[in-house]
């Protein structure tokens, strides 16, 4: 199969978030399985930042929208064993910033997207034959439409939702500009509470809809979760189809990782006592290995349930544990975590910021990896946590739930500790019970085995993917 990758970011090139991390991991590990799948992206100014220059296959190529007619370039290489391609113009891609600055999104944002859909749909005959298009959250999704209005609907389309909060919706005069009628302006189109909805439309126009875990397919066709597109997802739902996101193991693994204090497996877990000094002296706590360290790392914004951990921080490191976390956001949360680490010195450490090495060594120093999530779609870290040893403590949502499975003390099966309800009272008995197990180093080395014997590669995942492009492919 031909398979063609379309994301607003992509890891190593420009990221963000976890979206980019799937897009350069997905089209690898299906190439890997022989198929042929390449990428396309944005040219931001952040791909030449990190190290990469592109060569330009293609000049001038015109695209119109509404009454304006855009110039841009084709740009290529090769990374690793899959071609990827940027879309390169200037004037929308080379700016600071993929989506916006610090506390505003780029004004442009829409005129920016739907050119970017409208630019793939111009170089296809570019990049040769292709079966599928798999696109990626509403930067990409005027795609299918476009390609239904260009009469390529015989490709075939696949739309990943990756968190549903996040729907790209813009002012109704945007149809213009992004060379619609007003005949999309309807509740069976892009019409979404008196605004546009790009997210509507690859849900409508795609050939099937796919999102990042089992649960969360089931959570988004209710009131709940569905961000008010419950009610269209569940016109959609026998194409709608959740697929677990995998693990880069080359990238998140305590074998190779080249981060950490001393690398370990599960033949010599108790090297992992070096990771968790190192992490300690990381944020100036002392070492005593009768505490656990509970470890996060997180966007620091209401989905992931920091309240509660703000408003039980006494009780919760009345436990005798630490608690380390690594994270930035809502200027709120920002402020409330600072105030933890000036009030709790010897027992908290906080880092406000994203720091990749200091990621890596929480995953390693960490004994527990709390996610009390109020909401999470897939989730990535509590994977990682598996591999590293480190027990997840997640609220049973999402990916979170499809992926931790309760431990049980007396049959000694199970890979972490989940809770049901996102109240104060259930994260704190949770954390209550994880600790009380930690106490029991036999049992809590059987659990620590049976994380890290768990298998998220990126192969499993790529493998439902190709089952299901020859599902729409028939």
């Amino acid at each position: 199969m031909n398979i063609l990758f379309v994301s607003s970011e992509v890891f190593p090139f420009a990221k963000t978030g976890g979206l980019a991390d799937v897009s350069g991991a997905l089209p690898e590990a299906l190439n890997n399985l022989e198929h042929k799948c390449s990428i396309i992206m944005p040219m931001y100014r952040k791909v030449r930042e990190n190290g990469f220059h592109p060569s330009n296959i293609k000049s001038n190529i015109k695209v119109k929208l509404g009454q304006d007619e855009y110039n841009f370039n084709l740009l290529f290489l090769k990374h690793n064993n899959t071609d990827v391609y940027f879309i390169d113009r200037k004037e929308f891609f080379d700016r600071d910033g993929l989506y916006g600055t610090p506390g505003s999104d780029h004004a442009d944002n829409a005129l920016r997207f739907a050119f970017f859909a409208k630019a793939v749909v111009s170089v296809i005959k570019n990049i040769g034959k292709i079966d599928i298009i798999h696109c990626n959250d509403w930067q990409s999704s005027l795609l299918p439409l476009y390609l239904k209005n260009a009469g390529l609907d015989k490709i075939k389309t696949v739309l990943t939702i990756h968190n549903l909060a996040y729907q790209g919706l813009f002012a109704p005069d945007t149809l213009s500009s992004i060379g619609l009628s007003w005949d999309y302006f309807t509740m069976d189109k892009l019409e979404f509470y008196g605004k546009v909805s790009f997210l509507k439309a690859g849900i409508i126009y795609s050939d099937a809809v796919t999102t990042v875990s089992r649960g969360y397919a089931r959570e988004i066709l209710t009131p709940e979760f569905g961000c008010g597109l419950e009610g269209l997802l569940q016109t959609r739902k026998d194409s709608l189809y959740g697929i677990i996101n995998g693990v880069d193991y080359n990238e998140w693994n305590p074998l190779n990782d080249k981060y950490i204090a001393k690398n370990y497996s599960e033949k010599n877990l108790n090297d992992k006592t070096e990771c968790k000094k190192d992490l300690l002296k990381s944020f100036s706590l002392p070492f005593d290995s009768r505490k656990p360290v509970i470890g996060m790392i997180t966007r620091l914004a209401a989905q992931k349930g920091l309240d509660l951990v703000a408003e039980r921080i006494e009780e919760i490191l009345s436990l005798n544990v630490y608690l380390v976390l690594l994270g930035t956001g809502d200027e709120k949360y920002n402020n409330m975590f600072k105030d933890i680490a000036g009030k709790y010195k010897g027992k908290a450490g906080i880092k406000i910021g994203f720091d990749n090495t200091l990621a890596h060594k929480i995953e390693a120093g960490s004994d527990m990896f709390l996610m009390p999530s109020r909401y999470e779609p897939c989730g990535l870290n509590q994977m990682y946590s598996l591999k590293y040893g480190t027990v997840p403590v997640v609220r049973a949502t999402g990916g979170l739930d499809d992926t931790i499975s309760d431990f049980d003390h007396f049959t000694k099966k199970g890979n972490g500790f989940k809770f049901l309800n996102a109240t104060i009272d259930a994260l704190y008995a949770v954390l209550k019970r994880a600790v009380e197990v930690y106490k029991d180093s036999k049992s809590w080395h059987i659990l620590q085995l049976n994380g890290m014997h768990c298998d998220f590669s990126w192969e499993n995942s790529a493998k439902e993917y190709v089952e299901l492009y020859k599902k729409i492919l028939k």
